[in-house]
C-alpha cells in the first residue's frame, strides 16, 4: 500500500470517531523521516484511545505494518510510526503546547476536505 493510501485511511479512521483538526503535512520534499505527518486532537483522554484504537484496527485489516507506537494507552500524545506516515494524536491541551504545525510549517499542508465529514 502507497504512503498515500495509509494516509487517507489513517484519516478516514480519525474522522470516524470525530478527531478534531486533522491536517495532513507532506513533509517528503523536506525530510526523510516520512511522507506525511498526520496530525489531531481530541478533547477527552477516553476519546484519544478511541482514536487510536481506530487508527490501529483499520491499518492492520489493510495489512499495514505498525512500525511502532510511542505513548501508553493514557498518554496525552500518542505516536503511531507506520514508516511513511506518522499519526500524531493529541489531548487538545498538548497539541497547543507542543505546536507540531509550527515546527513542520515548511511542509506543506494536504488537502483532505474529500476523506472527512465537514
Amino acid at each position: 500500500m502507497e504512503s498515500k493510501e495509509i494516509m487517507e485511511l489513517a484519516v478516514k479512521a480519525a474522522d470516524s470517531k470525530h478527531a478534531n483538526d486533522i491536517e495532513v503535512l507532506n513533509i517528503s520534499e523536506i525530510s526523510i523521516m516520512a511522507d506525511y505527518f498526520v496530525i489531531m486532537d481530541a478533547g477527552s483522554q477516553r476519546q484519544v484511545n478511541s482514536i487510536v484504537e481506530e487508527i490501529l484496527d483499520q491499518i492492520g485489516k489493510n495489512g499495514v505494518e505498525v512500525g511502532h507506537v510511542e505513548g501508553k494507552r493514557d498518554s496525552e500524545w500518542i505516536l503511531i510510526d507506520l514508516h511513511d506516515v506518522v499519526i500524531h494524536v493529541f489531548n487538545t491541551e498538548q497539541r497547543e503546547f507542543f505546536n507540531i504545525e509550527k515546527l513542520w510549517s515548511e511542509a506543506p499542508n494536504v488537502d483532505i476536505s474529500d476523506l472527512v465529514v465537514e
